[in-house]
């Protein structure tokens, strides 16, 4: 059980401090700057020496300070060398880094130290995956920061975030916002969580925060919404930034915890990212190692509130004392979890259409199929963000303008402001199934392709949600497959809309659903039970 304290394409695309090191065998030059070469901005240690070899070092900016630490003790050395090696160092996000390595940008580091080492594998340039000198320097848990009362479930990652509200940095550029993602994932080898449990959270969560203008990155300024009075943020953070932030504010009344599960760790460990000569920069890093596990520089770590790699508790009774680890993500699953954050996150422009025919009247409990459809939507409906487009339509035959069309018009899709979510959830309301009305599938799934085509925004994901409890059956329709084969010729890459088809009860056929569905690109999925919809649409949102 962990403790707690209130102390005071192979190239992936869904990526979107400082100190210098000189180190050799021998005669040392340190340069404490952004490239300067003469040290009068910076301090000198050991003796100038000719043909010097130069590396670029890059880092995660809030492990500077013990970098410069044991750079300046390493340029105190006073051993002579057949080397000579001067290291210069940027500060950068680790996401940041790992972009510009994997897309060749200028500036390529020889050396880098990222936060987490989940990075590392995000750094692939289509040549080869940079190589790890030195696993760990320093670890940082991954905890959870809010205030005492919204604990009250630490059973889980999962737990916490389904009773709060998690407020996630940005998990395809801040290393804390990924590994949560990645908690959750790796703890159900410890729970019983489904996917759908997972994804009743995750899909709502990245709907939110991806209708966000500009994402969360600023740690402390999380940290101080969560600290507010009867504020529900949690926050999932290092637990280095937790130590900082609590003695910057003495007064602040933030808890930190782990899940009984376990956690992940930031690693910090020191890559070769050099696209040549990678054994002088692999030498050069394990010598900044050996120096980093030193008494004089872990006593700063500890001040700064790093781990050791062996993830030793901190000094003073600081952070969340011992903890259990999960197990570390494969890359495979570090790139399943970046990916499915960038989809889900992704707004909306959407058309509902609901299917009135006769057969909605039929009862399931004490509710018709109608009512638990209707219900189903409006949950549905708090899914969407604020920046997603949505509209509504319902079908049965020949219900549209002059008897003729099998489908109707409620609300034109628009953006979701208060307005437009009250326009359809009032026209959601009255609906009744049609005493004798049949399905009119068919014409109605190509009609409302059309629709969400003529208004596309290239933005968003396309889709037609298609709720239905049945198969067509108007004998005056196209046939499956010739409706099959116009949904095809509609079928743009360049600007897909899919249908999303959501079968209700035992009537309705996946086969004819996932036809359909299959042309646009889409899924079909079917509840047997209709108040399991809700799961049902879930799965529908992640399959976009």
């Amino acid at each position: 059980m962990t403790k707690s304290n209130t102390n005071n394409n192979r190239r992936p695309l869904y990526l979107t401090a400082a100190g210098l090191l000189v180190l050799s065998l021998g005669a040392v030059f340190v340069v404490r700057s952004f490239g300067s070469e003469s040290g009068a901005d910076g301090f000198l240690g050991g003796k100038s020496c000719n043909n010097k070899t130069q590396i670029r070092l890059s880092t995660t900016p809030e492990i500077q300070p013990l970098l410069e630490t044991a750079a300046k003790a390493v340029a105190d050395r006073k051993d002579d060398s057949t080397a000579c090696l001067q290291f210069t160092i940027t500060a950068a996000p680790s996401a940041t880094v790992a972009r510009n390595i994997a897309n060749n940008a200028e500036g390529r580091p020889d050396l880098w130290v990222p936060d987490s080492s989940l990075w590392v594998s995000q750094a692939d340039d289509g040549q080869q995956v940079p190589t790890i000198a030195v696993p760990s320097v320093a670890t940082s848990p991954l905890v959870l920061v809010g205030r005492s009362d919204n604990f009250a479930d630490v059973s889980s990652w999962l737990g916490t975030f389904s009773k709060t509200r998690p407020a996630l940095l940005d998990p395809l550029s801040q290393s804390p916002g990924a590994l949560a993602l990645l908690a959750i994932q790796a703890e159900r080898a410890r729970t019983s969580a489904t996917e759908n449990q997972v994804g009743g959270v995750i899909v709502p969560l990245a709907q939110q925060l991806g209708s966000m203008a500009k994402p969360y990155t600023d740690v402390n300024g999380l940290l101080g919404r969560a600290g507010q009075p009867d504020s529900q943020i949690v926050v999932p953070a290092s637990e280095q930034s937790f130590v900082k932030y609590q003695d910057e504010h003495p007064d602040s009344e933030l808890k930190a915890v782990v899940p009984r599960t376990g956690t992940l760790l930031l690693d910090y460990p020191i890559v070769v990212t050099s696209s040549s000569n990678d054994q002088v920069y692999s030498d050069a890093g394990k010598a900044l190692g050996e120096e980093l596990i030193n008494n004089a520089v872990a006593q700063a770590r500890d001040d700064l509130g790093f781990r050791d790699a062996l993830v030793s508790d901190l000094g003073g009774g600081r952070g969340v004392g011992a903890v259990s680890r999960l197990p570390v993500p494969s890359t495979a699953a570090i790139n399943k979890s970046l990916s499915d954050w960038t989809r889900l996150s992704l707004s909306a422009h959407s058309l509902a259409v609901i299917d009135v025919s006769g057969s909605m009247a039929e009862k399931v409990g004490n509710k018709t199929r109608m009512q638990l459809t209707i219900e189903a939507a409006v949950g549905g409906l708090k899914l969407f963000p604020d920046n997603a487009a949505l509209g509504l339509w319902t079908f049965s035959t020949k219900i549209g303008k002059d008897h003729v069309a099998d489908f109707r018009e409620l609300v034109p899709i628009a953006k979701l402001s208060e307005a437009q979510r009250q326009r359809i959830t009032t026209a959601l309301a009255p609906q009744q199934a049609i005493k004798g009305g049949g399905t009119g599938l068919y014409d109605t799934a190509i009609a409302a392709v059309q629709a969400v085509r003529s208004g596309y925004d290239s933005s968003a994901v396309n889709a037609v949600l298609l709720f239905t409890d049945g198969k067509n059956d108007d004998p005056g329709s196209h046939s499956l497959a010739q409706t099959v084969a116009t949904l095809k010729a509609l079928k743009d890459p360049a600007r897909p809309v899919r249908i999303i088809a959501l079968g209700m009860g035992p009537d309705a056929d996946l086969n004819e659903l996932q036809a359909l569905a299959t042309a646009t690109g889409g899924q079909a999925f079917v509840a047997k039970d209709p108040q399991d919809l809700r799961t049902v649409f879930i799965n529908a949102l992640q399959s976009r």
